[in-house]
C-alpha cells in the first residue's frame, strides 16, 4: 500500500504487485489550525506498505504521524518516508528523483493541486496592469494543461469610490477575466465569478486610498 501525504494534506492511494488480501480501511487525522499535524494510523498491514511525505506548491511541509502498534514514525521533512517490508519497519528520507521514479503512476494519477493566481488592475477599470498581462499569458498556458478545471474568479476593488461603484466594478474586472479564460476553451459552466468590492482588502487601508494592490481578481483553480 502507499500513502502519499501532500504537504499536510494526506492522499491514500493501494498499489500492490499482486493481488492482496482485503484489508481495513486505512484512517488519516487531517491537519487544522488548531492541529497542523496529520496522524495516518495503519491496520494490519500487507507485506509492503509506504507512507511518503511531499511537499506543497509553496514548499511547506507539515508533520504526518505514522502509528503501526507501538511503532511510531514522525515524517516532518520533503519525502521523508516510512516503509514495511517483510515485516520490517524502518524510516528513510527519500529524494525528489527517487519518489518521481518509484511512484510515477500514483503521482500521474493524482488530481492536479488546488492553486491560486493573483491578477492587478489599473485603477478604476478592468483593464490589466502591464506586469499582469504578462502573468495572465503565463496563467492561460497553464490551464489549458489542467482538464476541465473547476475556477472560481472574484474581483476586488481598492477603497477609492462609492461603495455601489466599487461592487459594479468589482463584478466586472471578474467577468473580464472569465472571458479570457473560455477563450482558450474552459467551458463557462466550469467559472463561477463574484465581485466583492472593497470588502475584502488584501492591504487594510483607510477610505478613499489608492493601494495598487487591493485592485485585483483571484483565480482560484481546482
Amino acid at each position: 500500500m502507499l500513502v502519499l501525504a501532500l504537504g499536510a494534506l494526506v492522499i491514500l492511494g493501494a498499489i500492490f504487485a499482486q493481488p492482496a488480501p482485503l484489508e481495513e480501511a486505512v484512517v488519516a487525522a487531517p491537519p487544522s489550525p488548531e492541529r497542523p499535524t496529520s496522524t495516518v494510523i495503519v491496520p494490519p498491514a500487507p507485506l509492503e506498505e509506504t507512507v511518503v511525505v511531499l511537499p506543497s506548491l509553496d514548499g511547506h511541509t507539515g508533520t504526518v504521524i505514522v502509528q503501526r502498534g507501538g511503532e511510531r514514525h514522525v515524517l516532518n521533512r520533503p519525502f521523508a518516508a516510512s516503509r514495511l517490508a517483510g515485516g520490517q519497519s524502518e524510516m528513510v528520507q527519500l529524494s525528489a528523483v527517487e519518489v518521481r521514479q518509484s511512484f510515477a503512476v500514483t503521482l500521474e494519477a493524482l488530481p492536479a493541486r488546488p492553486t491560486t493566481f493573483l491578477l492587478y488592475f489599473v485603477r478604476g477599470t478592468d483593464e490589466l496592469t502591464d506586469e499582469s498581462k504578462q502573468e495572465l499569458k503565463k496563467i492561460l498556458a497553464e490551464l489549458k494543461q489542467r482538464p476541465v478545471p473547476n475556477i472560481m474568479v472574484v474581483g476586488h476593488t481598492d477603497t477609492v469610490g462609492k461603495l455601489e461603484a466599487n461592487d459594479l466594478l468589482s463584478a466586472q474586472r471578474a467577468e473580464r477575466m472569465k472571458g479570457f479564460l473560455t477563450e482558450i476553451g474552459i467551458p463557462a459552466s466550469q467559472i463561477q465569478t463574484a465581485g466583492r468590492g472593497e470588502r475584502e482588502l488584501l492591504v487594510p487601508t483607510a477610505d478613499n486610498i489608492d493601494e495598487p494592490r487591493n485592485r485585483r481578481v483571484e483565480i482560484s483553480v481546482r
